[in-house]
């Protein structure tokens, strides 16, 4: 018995030891913010964000850091994981709370499960929003306030996480006087300088300066509780911008740069006023995390230590893009030195598709100017335009990512070099190539919240009581008459554009700008379908009418059933035009699909405004 006591004692005295010797980690995690601090060289916010900026003094700086996803529930799963989301399965935004369930791949554990096997105190406050089955004992420990900390110092060692607002603060009761004016301020040029977006700047700026403020009672509480000296405080975002279109939800350097600050004990932040350049992964921070705390990383990690002896610089980063909340996507982009190279894969949809923003001014005004004609050619492209299979951007250049060098002949080897790069990280697993399941479809895209999808994946399951291709939901979500038998397109919903018209011969994309079919004739006759009809045409649908507009004369012919049905000749002309092929042959026939073939000029270029049964009016009386 006393030998036992004596061995319990020394393993007791071992550990405890031990724990003193490692460090406190805090993760201070804001929502939604991109890096406008004053450290980070912003002019607006010079001298407005002390409490930041000190951290910047007293540690590292990292100046290009990037997330895994431009959507918090991604990047978060992957950060607590190890891992980007498309390896496991945490890809798809608010997945496996509603609807089929996902778990994590034997063996692998999470960043606080980690340490709590090695000794660690574990804890979060506020939001986790991990898109998989975890179990909440991985935090052992319930922090009672933000920025109390006093009964952590019996609890030592910790790994801690304070979530943070970020640009989800409400600033409507900040201080006046604080802040930002909206005439001072500079709109990001992929946006258009108006009142509006000016708000939206500002705010953004507000918001930070209230982040500022806790940051501030957080640095001083873990001062006052005696806890500054051995924790390493970490500062960073989940993604850009939340008000911002182009930011928050996008592949793009406004939703995936995030500021990233380091400060702590000099043996693991060795270097005050460090400003560091090279490309940094924010999983790079879960792997120095289980650095700083002595432990080794686990095989499934794809980070590392920032300041190991042996790091060796990044040469990219690379991010996913999928379903956001009902809006279905899937985009993969890799960030280089110099350039950014993003690959869509979901060519029928603009890229402002319907989402869970469309109520709020900012988003209205971006498709009122659109309506209107008053958005610049290049702002109506990057948010209303076709999608392009490729982009590529000098973005150390061109951060906002203005001008697309993927059809640039002289970037054409740089371009096959970031293929080259994507592809062989997309090698090593992409759990996105298979489309989810009904059951999650159905969980995130029916009567959510947030908004009900529109994209053509929801079309599967629901019903089509008319036989006009649409199913019921997407006719009355889309203003449309699901029980009229009606055949009508009109290519205005930016979800789903090509409303199921696709081309056995044409190899560009159908879907043009917002309320567009447009192609070239890639050789003398070209022809477009729709297939999934089950409709029958009546006595008061009078002809097939398409409107359309053409850069050189053609010849339009439409079949029904694969059986002609008319032919009509189209002029060159900027007007879009009306043109109809009478039905009288079809009545009464029930119609399975339609084609209509065009033939003229190599390269013609041929834009459709809406392809529709025109329908005589019944006087009921």
């Amino acid at each position: 018995m006393h030998r036992l006591f004596i061995f319990w004692l020394t393993c007791t005295a071992s550990l405890t030891a031990h724990s003193e010797d490692r460090p406190n980690i805090l993760w201070i995690y804001a929502e939604d913010t991109s890096p406008w601090m004053g450290c980070y060289g912003d002019v607006i916010n010079a001298e407005a964000t002390p409490y930041i900026d000190s951290m910047a003094s007293a540690g590292v700086r990292f100046e290009r850091a990037y997330v895994p996803a431009p959507v918090c529930s991604a990047t978060r799963s992957a950060l607590i994981v190890g891992q980007s989301g498309i390896r496991f399965g945490g890809h798809q935004h608010r997945s496996s709370r509603k609807g089929p369930k996902i778990y994590l791949p034997k063996g692998v554990q999470l960043l606080p499960e980690i340490l709590q096997d090695q000794g660690y105190t574990t804890f979060n406050y506020g939001k986790t929003d991990y898109n998989f089955v975890w179990n909440p004992a991985a935090y052992n420990y319930q922090l009672s306030e933000q920025t109390n900390f006093f009964d952590l110092a019996n609890e030592q060692p910790f790994f801690g996480q304070i979530q943070i607002k970020g640009g989800k603060n409400n600033t409507w009761k900040f201080p006046s006087k604080r802040k930002v004016d909206l005439d001072a301020v500079t709109v990001p040029a992929d946006y258009p300088d108006n009142p509006v977006y000016r708000a939206v700047v500002a705010q953004h700026y507000d918001a930070i300066r209230m982040d500022d403020d806790l940051i501030g009672e957080i640095l001083q509480e873990l001062e006052a509780a005696g806890l500054s000296d051995n924790t390493i405080v970490v500062y960073f975002s989940d993604h850009g911008a939340n008000n911002l279109v182009r930011h928050k939800q996008m592949t793009t350097e406004g939703g995936l740069h995030v500021p990233f600050i380091v400060m702590g004990p000099k043996e693991y932040v060795p270097t005050m006023r460090q400003v560091r350049s090279d490309l940094v992964d924010l999983l790079d921070l879960s792997a120095t995390t289980l650095a700083w705390a002595g432990v080794d990383v686990p095989d499934w990690y794809s980070g590392q230590d920032l300041f190991a002896d042996n790091f060796k610089a990044r040469s990219f980063v690379a991010a996913h893009k999928d379903r956001l909340d009902h809006t279905i996507d899937r985009v993969r982009s890799i960030r280089t030195d110099r350039f950014r190279y993003v690959r869509n894969y979901k060519l029928d949809r603009i890229f402002l598709q319907p989402q869970y923003r469309d109520s709020r001014e900012f988003n209205k005004n971006l498709h009122d100017l659109y309506a209107k004609g008053e958005l610049s050619a290049r702002h109506a492209e990057i948010y209303f335009g076709e999608r392009p299979a490729e982009e590529l951007y000098e973005v150390s250049v061109d951060p906002h990512m203005l001008v697309n060098l993927a059809t640039n002949s002289a970037y054409r080897n740089i371009l096959l070099q970031h293929r080259t790069i994507l592809s062989d990280w997309l090698s090593e697993g992409d759990r996105g190539i298979k489309e989810e399941a009904i059951e999650a479809l159905q969980a995130n895209g029916e009567g959510t919240k947030w908004g009900e999808g529109v994209n053509v994946e929801y079309e599967i399951y629901r019903t089509d009581s008319d036989g006009d291709g649409l199913s019921d939901k997407w006719e009355i979500l889309n203003g449309r008459d699901p029980e009229d038998g009606l055949l009508y397109f009109n290519f205005d919903c930016g979800g789903w554009q090509t409303e199921g018209w696709f081309s056995q011969d044409l190899q560009c994309n159908l879907a043009g700008n917002l309320g567009f079919l447009d192609f070239e004739l890639g050789a003398d006759s070209s022809s477009i379908e729709r297939t999934g009809l089950n409709i029958q045409f009546t006595q008061e649908d009078r002809a097939l009418q398409l409107e359309l507009r053409s850069s050189s004369k053609v010849v339009a012919r439409v079949y029904a059933n694969d059986k002609i049905l008319g032919a009509v000749s189209v002029d060159a002309s900027n007007l879009f035009s009306p043109v109809a092929i009478p039905l009288d042959i079809f009545i009464k026939n029930i119609i399975y699909n339609l084609k209509v073939s065009f033939e003229g000029q190599l390269g013609s270029f041929i834009e459709i405004d809406s392809i529709q049964v025109i329908r005589d009016i019944v006087d009921a009386h």
